[in-house]
C-alpha cells in the first residue's frame, strides 16, 4: 500500500505500457523532435504532460459524469478533436520540400501544439474516471494525496519517457539528414497516421 493506491507496482507498469502504445501524443514527439531537435522534444513532452494534468484532474472534478450526461457536448468536443487531428495529418501530406513545417521549429509552438493534440481527446477523461478506481483503496484512500501522487507518477513516467524518446529520435534524425527524402517519406507517414487518428476518434463510440 502507498499512501491509499493498492499495487503501486502494478500502477507503474500499467503507465508505461500506455505510454508505448502508439498514439497522436507519440507522432508530436517524435515529429517534434525531428523538426526542433531536443529542445522542440522536450517541450513537446512538457506539452502532454500539461494536458495530460488537466485532463486528470477534470476527471477527478467529476468532468467524465458530466459529458456522460450530456452527450452533445461529448460529441461536440469528440470531433473537435477529430478534425483538428486530421487537419494536422493533411497539412503533412500536402506539405511540399521547402515548405514551412507543419509543428513549427519554435520551442513555444511545439508545447502549445503538444498541449492541443492531448487536450483535444475528450476520451482520455473517461479513461482517468476509469482507470484511477482500479488503484485506490477504499479502506486506506487519503483523496486528493492519492490522486496527486498518481497525477505525479503519471508526469514523472511521462517526463522520463519522453526524454528517452527524444534522444532516441534525435540520434536517428542526425543520420537520416543526409538523406532529405527519408525524412520527407516519414512525415507523409506522420500525415497519414493523423489522419487515421482523427477518423477513428470520430466514429468510434
Amino acid at each position: 500500500m502507498f499512501f491509499g493506491i493498492s499495487d503501486y507496482g502494478a500502477f507503474v507498469v500499467a503507465i508505461v505500457v500506455f505510454l508505448a502504445i502508439p498514439g497522436p501524443g507519440n507522432l508530436a514527439l517524435i515529429t517534434s523532435t525531428s523538426k526542433g531537435g531536443v529542445a522542440g522534444g522536450l517541450m513537446a513532452t512538457l506539452g502532454v504532460i500539461a494536458g495530460d494534468q488537466v485532463l486528470m484532474w477534470m476527471a477527478v472534478a467529476g468532468v467524465a459524469a458530466v459529458l456522460t450526461t450530456y452527450p452533445a457536448a461529448f460529441v461536440a468536443i469528440q470531433w473537435l478533436g477529430a478534425v483538428y487531428l486530421a487537419w494536422l495529418g493533411w497539412k503533412m501530406l500536402i506539405a511540399k520540400p521547402g515548405d514551412a513545417p507543419v509543428l513549427n521549429i519554435r520551442p513555444r509552438q511545439y508545447f502549445q501544439q503538444a498541449l492541443a493534440i492531448t487536450l483535444l481527446n475528450p476520451k482520455a477523461i473517461v479513461f482517468y474516471m476509469a482507470f484511477f478506481p482500479l488503484f485506490v483503496d477504499p479502506q486506506t484512500h487519503l483523496g486528493l494525496i492519492s490522486f496527486g501522487i498518481m497525477a505525479a507518477t503519471i508526469a514523472a513516467l511521462t517526463f522520463l519517457y519522453g526524454l528517452g524518446m527524444t534522444l532516441l529520435t534525435h540520434h536517428l534524425a542526425e543520420r537520416m539528414r543526409a538523406n532529405p527524402k527519408v525524412g520527407q517519406v516519414l512525415e507523409k507517414v506522420a500525415g497519414i497516421f493523423l489522419v487515421g487518428f482523427g477518423i477513428k476518434l470520430a466514429i468510434s463510440k
